[in-house]
C-alpha cells in the first residue's frame, strides 16, 4: 500500500475526492431527473466526473429533497462508459419505491449508521443491488455534516474478490484446507447481507487505522482511499 500511495495513488494522498471516472452524457439522454452538476446530455464527448463532484451534486439534491436526483450522479459515476446502465437506471427511477427507500436509508444512516442504512436498501428496489446502492450511501454520507462514523463504503464485486483472496490466504496459512470454499461463500460476488456489510466496514476501518500508523503517509480518515486502492488492484493478497 505504501508503494501504491507513493506511485499510482500519489494524487489521492489527501483523499479519494479527486478519483474520477469517465462517462458519455449522451448515453444518458433518456434519464430524468438529471442533476444540475452533470454535463449536458447533448454532449457525445467523454466527460470526467470526480467523487468530489458527485458528492457536491448529491448534497445539492438532498438539500432540495430530490431523492431520485441524488441517486443519478452516483449511478452514472459508478457505471462509467460500460454496461446497460442507462436502461437499468430508467427502471429504477420509475419504481415508486425508490424515492422513499432512499429517504428512509438517509434517515437511518444519520440516526443509526451505515449498516442500518444498508439494511433499509437491501432488496428494497428491484434492480438496485448493493454494488450500486452502497455507492449511493457513500455519497449520501459525504452530504452530511458531520458525516456518520464509521462511514459507509462502496462494496462491489471487485472489492469482494480481493477480500475473498485475502480470506483464502489467511485460512490456508492456518492450515484450513476448506478456506477457499468458505471465503467464496462469505465474499461472494454479490448479495451480501447487512451483517456481512458490517464486517466489511469494520475490517476496512481497522485496516485503515493500521495503515495510518504505519508511517507511509496514509490519512487517518482514509477508509474510502483503501476501498479505492483495493478496487484498483493495489494489493494482491493471493500473490
Amino acid at each position: 500500500m505504501g508503494e501504491w500511495l507513493a506511485g499510482p495513488g500519489a494524487r489521492y494522498a489527501t483523499g479519494a475526492g479527486q478519483h474520477a471516472v469517465t462517462y458519455v452524457p449522451a448515453r444518458w439522454s433518456a434519464i430524468a431527473p438529471w442533476p444540475r452538476g452533470l454535463a449536458e446530455r447533448s454532449s457525445v464527448a467523454a466527460t470526467a466526473i470526480s467523487r468530489l463532484q458527485v458528492a457536491t451534486t448529491v448534497r445539492d439534491a438532498v438539500a432540495r429533497g430530490e431523492w431520485l436526483t441524488a441517486l443519478v450522479a452516483p449511478y452514472v459515476w459508478g457505471q462509467g462508459t460500460v454496461g446497460y446502465g442507462p436502461h437499468r437506471l430508467q427502471e429504477i427511477l420509475a419504481d415508486p419505491a425508490t424515492a422513499d427507500a432512499l429517504a428512509l436509508a438517509s434517515a437511518a444512516l444519520h440516526a443509526k449508521g451505515a449498516v442500518a442504512a444498508y439494511g433499509v436498501l437491501d432488496g428494497a428496489v428491484k434492480g438496485l443491488g448493493p454494488a450500486f446502492f452502497t455507492k449511493a450511501l457513500y455519497f449520501l454520507s459525504l452530504a452530511m455534516d458531520p458525516p456518520p462514523t464509521p462511514s459507509p463504503l462502496i462494496l462491489d464485486q471487485r472489492v469482494a474478490r480481493v477480500l475473498r483472496a485475502h480470506a483464502t490466504r489467511v485460512g490456508l496459512d492456518l492450515g484450513w484446507e476448506w478456506a477457499a470454499g468458505v471465503a467464496a461463500w462469505i465474499w461472494s460476488d454479490g448479495g451480501w447481507s447487512p451483517h456481512r456489510y458490517g464486517v466489511y466496514v469494520e475490517w476496512m476501518t481497522a485496516a485503515t487505522d493500521q495503515l495510518a500508523s504505519a508511517g507511509i503517509g496514509w490519512p487517518e480518515a482514509g477508509q474510502d482511499l483503501l476501498e479505492l486502492a483495493l478496487f484498483g488492484a493495489a494489493w494482491q493478497p493471493a500473490a
